[in-house]
């Protein structure tokens, strides 16, 4: 029988859970990325601080192992919402976690009105980037530097729910 979790929004005491949850999640791609970059993907203790106070971190909780789970989101501007941080623990990938964390991320943007969301992601990243064009996302064409990486651009108009 699969194991349940349930997703909900995070507080500044879920802070070391979070570091835990994107430091592993992220941990096969060390190797791949600058250290700039590494920095900016797994956080900090007063970075992941920042995060909470700036954006809507959910996580996904396993009654029995705690946070497995996690991402951000916000408005950054009044038509469009943007993603970050997604991780999900390696035993919990393939589960359903990243999808529920993904549609719960979209469904907070939707209510703030943001008729698009965008998120970026670095080339070692492949299995992210099937996870997101399934889920609808589309490459842009726009790329930054990402402390001398290169970060893709990806993109997802929502359906807004008209009121009745």
């Amino acid at each position: 029988m699969e194991e349940a979790f349930f997703i909900r929004r995070a507080n500044t005491e879920d802070a070391p859970a979070i570091l835990h949850c994107l430091a592993t999640a992220f941990e096969p791609y060390h190797a791949s990325y600058t250290p700039g970059a590494w920095l900016d993907t797994v956080l900090t203790r007063e970075t992941v601080e920042q995060r909470l106070g700036m954006m809507h971190v959910l996580v996904a909780i396993s009654p029995q192992e705690g946070i497995v789970g996690t991402i951000a989101c916000a408005a950054i501007d009044p038509s469009e919402g943007h993603l970050r941080g997604m991780a999900v623990l390696p035993a919990w990938q393939g589960r359903g976690v990243a999808e529920a964390l993904l549609l719960a991320a979209e469904a907070e943007l939707a209510s703030q009105n943001c008729g698009r969301i965008t998120l970026d992601t670095t080339d070692p990243l492949q299995r992210a980037m099937r996870f997101y064009e399934k889920h609808g996302y589309r490459r842009s064409g726009t790329t930054h530097d990402f402390f001398g990486m290169k970060l893709h651009e990806y993109v997802k108009p929502i359906r807004l729910r008209q009121c009745r």
